[in-house]
């Protein structure tokens, strides 16, 4: 089955309905006037205009959606706030653990201790030499 551009397909009928019912409205071509014709091109039209409405119903569904996940992303931070304001719970139990976070008992402090950045001179020439005869002065 070959593949169609539906944006060309939709401009080509188009077109065809236009310059058929401009110049020659009442003339007959493949054994169909210019209403039948339209009739059996109606279901790819009906097609093209169920897919922008279904296209318009998801954009506006993603952006309902954009705006209730942050009403809910804000009420979710209010629970763990309050779990962290409890005193049974607090910010060390393991319900807060289990919401994703990393109790306070068990957090890195961050402090890092970093080594020498250069590597440190070996004896290396000196003990080869020894060891094949022959004296470094």
């Amino acid at each position: 089955m070959p593949t169609y551009n539906p944006k060309r397909v939709a401009e080509k009928l188009q077109k065809v309905m236009d310059a058929w019912g401009t110049l020659r409205p009442t003339k007959t071509f493949a054994g169909m006037t210019l209403e039948q014709f339209k009739a059996k091109v109606q279901p790819s039209q009906a097609a093209r205009d169920q897919l922008v409405t279904v296209q318009s119903q998801a954009k506006d569904n993603r952006q309902l959606r954009h705006e209730s996940d942050a009403a809910s992303l804000e009420l979710a931070q209010l629970v763990v706030n309050s779990i962290k304001g409890d005193p049974d719970e607090g910010e060390t139990s393991g319900l807060y653990a289990a919401m994703g976070y990393v109790p306070k008992n068990q957090r890195r402090s961050g402090l890092t201790r970093k080594g020498s950045t250069t590597t440190p001179v070996t004896t290396v020439a000196a003990s080869a030499a020894t060891t094949t005869g022959t004296t470094v002065k």
